[in-house]
């Protein structure tokens, strides 16, 4: 069943409009977090720059996820020091705080710092965190050991780390916010247009298409993943004061100022059916988030929304960014954590297709995964 999400049915205003005519000198396919923050930042520089998107702003996984801003990449501190190096971590990590701040700065009410818990469903997974937290530590990022846990996690898990500066958002409406800020730059900004890498009029081309990348740009490596969430009616108490997350990111939930829970994940239910850029839900997913609503809720309440959304996947779980083809830029492939990288990337592709060479563009370039 295809379904919209909760948070793209919030009532918005129309974007600024800000068209031109003729040629521009940068096009951008993809109207989520990436596309948007890529348009802005050109936009700011003085590019003509135009952006295609082929439903409404945030309509793919930017409108469509768990609704978590969080530091980082895909992968723990501890592995991403081992895969990485200790030098190209701390700057992914440094690279994303600085994004949740530049968010916090954009965002207004569609964002909360109210940081977030990983928590361990079992003793393994509570070693992997005690590695994450000692790592973090040692490299002077900020994060704290949650050894007590508050009812009804406390029967549920056993201990976390407090990530202090992550946060919530509503991603829809930071997303459309963005494509507003966008707008007033001077970016043109064309909602209901699809376009190609091969049709586009540009001097330049950036796709920012994340789960959608391989339809454009086949010659890279990135899986489109399906992640189905729920939403639902306001509990009858208020439980999580922050996002929250288990099973390596297969279990995550936040609760809302008016307390609706919205919670997704469960996909190693059946992994093999979610690799898929079916934008559907499905009945073995949703009875098992129904389950997991059960148990954080302790009673059964009611289901108002069910929706599903396509993120991209790399091998590496390392996002690409930088120039693919001759004119031709990618940014995506955030692996389900894209909200605060995507900022990111968005705003270092523009820097890379303006002649700028920041030193992330080494760590997330297309060259170590491209096919041909």
């Amino acid at each position: 069943m295809s379904t919209t999400s909760f948070w793209l049915k919030e009532p918005h205003e129309g974007l600024p409009r800000s068209r031109f005519d003729g040629r521009a000198e940068v096009a951008v396919i993809g109207g989520g977090v990436t596309g948007c923050s890529c348009a802005l930042t050109l936009a700011e520089r003085g590019i003509r720059v135009r952006l295609y998107e082929q439903r409404e702003i945030a309509g793919g996984a930017s409108g469509r996820n768990g609704g978590f801003a969080l530091r980082g990449a895909a992968i723990p501190y501890d592995e991403a020091r081992r895969a990485l190096g200790g030098e190209r971590a701390r700057l992914v990590m440094t690279l994303t705080e600085r994004a949740l701040d530049r968010l916090e700065e954009l965002a207004g009410d569609a964002f909360r710092r109210v940081g977030s818990l990983r928590l361990a469903a079992d003793e393994e997974e509570r070693d992997a965190l005690r590695r994450e937290h000692d790592a973090l530590r040692e490299d002077g990022f900020a994060v704290e050991w949650v050894a007590e846990l508050d009812p009804p996690l406390d029967r549920l898990y056993r201990g976390a780390i407090l990530h202090p500066d992550d946060g919530a958002l509503y991603p829809a409406r930071w997303v459309r916010r963005l494509a507003a800020h966008a707008a007033r730059a001077g970016a043109d900004i064309r909602e209901g247009e699809a376009t190609t890498v091969e049709d586009v009029d540009a001097d330049a081309v950036v796709v920012a298409c994340d789960g959608y990348t391989r339809g454009l740009l086949p010659e890279l490596p990135v899986q489109p993943t399906r992640g189905q969430v729920v939403a639902t009616e306001p509990l009858r108490e208020r439980l999580y004061e922050r996002p929250h997350y288990a099973r390596d990111g297969y279990d995550y939930w936040q609760q809302l100022p008016d307390g609706r829970l919205v919670l997704g994940g469960n996909r190693d239910v059946s992994l093999a059916t979610e690799d898929t850029d079916v934008e559907e839900t499905t009945d073995a997913v949703q009875d098992a988030l129904a389950a997991l609503v059960e148990r954080l809720a302790g009673y059964r309440p009611r289901i108002t929304d069910r929706w599903a959304g396509v993120w991209g996947t790399t091998p590496d779980r390392v996002p690409l960014v930088g120039e693919v083809r001759d004119r031709v830029w990618v940014a995506g492939g955030y692996s389900g954590h894209g909200n605060a990288l995507g900022l990111a990337c968005g705003e270092l592709v523009a820097r890379a297709v303006l002649g700028e060479a920041p030193p992330e563009l080494d760590v997330f370039a297309p060259a170590r995964l491209t096919t041909a």
